[in-house]
């Protein structure tokens, strides 16, 4: 799995993270948002940082497409819809509950099969349908269920055992983290457990910037490749309706976009630009703004970004305020600059 053409493990550190947002209220700077931004160019050169870019850290469900392209790679035989749905977070609607039990059905298993935790829907009108209609907590509604019942069905195909598919021992498990190292460039700091129960593989965000252009930029007909248009085409299934990681994809022409939690965001075009984002406090209203402002840096058409700017700040019922990404990140700044 250690290649020596890998970099070392970045190092476990407190990052050291910037401001990269305000919250401004009546002309006023009330709040500040730190945390780090990386904007690769399409040679993969660092045309834009802030904070720390190379501390560990966890990228969250914004590696999802990254075990995808492992499990295409193991032999997995999805394409568009669900393969969509394997590399997602998806809302908890009846399109991802149906798609994660055709995952399982392809694989001649159940629900009863999957490991990850039982919960609600991520999607807050949903839960509150499902709450309404007294339905419980289910590992099929749980937002990583796609994922797992591609991992299920990736084992039965390679006739890897069931029961500890979620050991980081386990050869799946253990496969993707040999995809992690190849599509980073650099080793695994730590493994631990996602909020799935899935292993966690802490890499740094210039890492998953990197790994995403890689997606994003391989060659037709790649496991690389079927992943990334798998997700543009089918962007509602690798999250869902009204969710902004899906809006970004189809307001950008072939980007490709997976968000996180704890504030991480991930984007790609097919050239090999990229923008990768961690908001320290995790807060998603900084998340979208910010990496949005990335995109700009990296030569997005503005216009194309203009929803994406910042939730406005409501005082009395009217608008007082936004959530702004600080001034080295604005379009003009990035135009300033190029």
């Amino acid at each position: 799995m250690f290649s020596s053409s890998l970099a070392d493990a970045p190092l476990v550190r407190e990052p050291v993270h910037a401001p990269v947002a305000h919250l401004i209220r009546g002309g006023i700077v009330e709040g500040i948002h730190y945390g780090s931004v990386v904007v690769l160019d399409a040679d993969g050169e660092v045309r834009l940082q802030i904070g720390d870019i190379e501390a560990a850290f966890y990228p969250r469900s914004a590696i999802k497409p990254v075990q995808a392209v492992a499990m295409v790679r193991a032999g997995l035989p999805l394409d568009g819809e669900l393969l969509s749905l394997t590399a997602a977070s998806h809302s908890g609607e009846e399109r991802h509950l149906a798609g994660t039990r055709r995952i399982l059905e392809l694989a001649g298993l159940t629900e009863d099969h999957l490991r990850n935790v039982p919960d609600m829907p991520f999607d807050p009108v949903v839960r509150d349908a499902w709450v309404r209609e007294g339905r419980m907590p289910s590992r099929l509604a749980q937002n990583c269920s796609g994922k797992h019942a591609a991992m299920l069905y990736t084992c039965t195909l390679n006739g890897w055992p069931l029961e500890n598919y979620l050991d980081p021992g386990h050869p799946l498990q253990q496969a993707i983290a040999e995809i992690v190292e190849d599509l980073t460039g650099q080793r695994i700091a730590r493994v631990t457990v996602d909020g799935c129960g899935a292993p966690l593989f802490s890499i740094s965000l210039h890492g998953l910037a990197r790994a995403t252009a890689r997606i994003t930029g391989a060659a037709p007909g790649t496991p690389e490749a079927r992943v990334a248009d798998a997700m543009r085409e089918h962007a509602e299934m690798a999250s869902g309706s009204g969710r902004d990681v899906a809006a970004l994809m189809r307001a950008v022409p072939g980007l490709l976009s997976k968000d996180g939690f704890e504030g991480v965001q991930v984007a790609a075009l097919p050239d090999g630009r990229a923008v990768a984002v961690k908001i320290a406090d995790g807060a998603n209203r900084a998340r979208v703004p910010v990496a949005a402002a990335g995109l700009a840096w990296a030569g997005v058409e503005p216009g194309l970004l203009a929803e994406f700017a910042g939730e406005p700040l409501l005082g009395g019922g009217r608008e007082v305020g936004r959530v702004r990404p600080v001034r080295s990140l604005e379009p003009l700044a990035a135009a300033d600059r190029a």
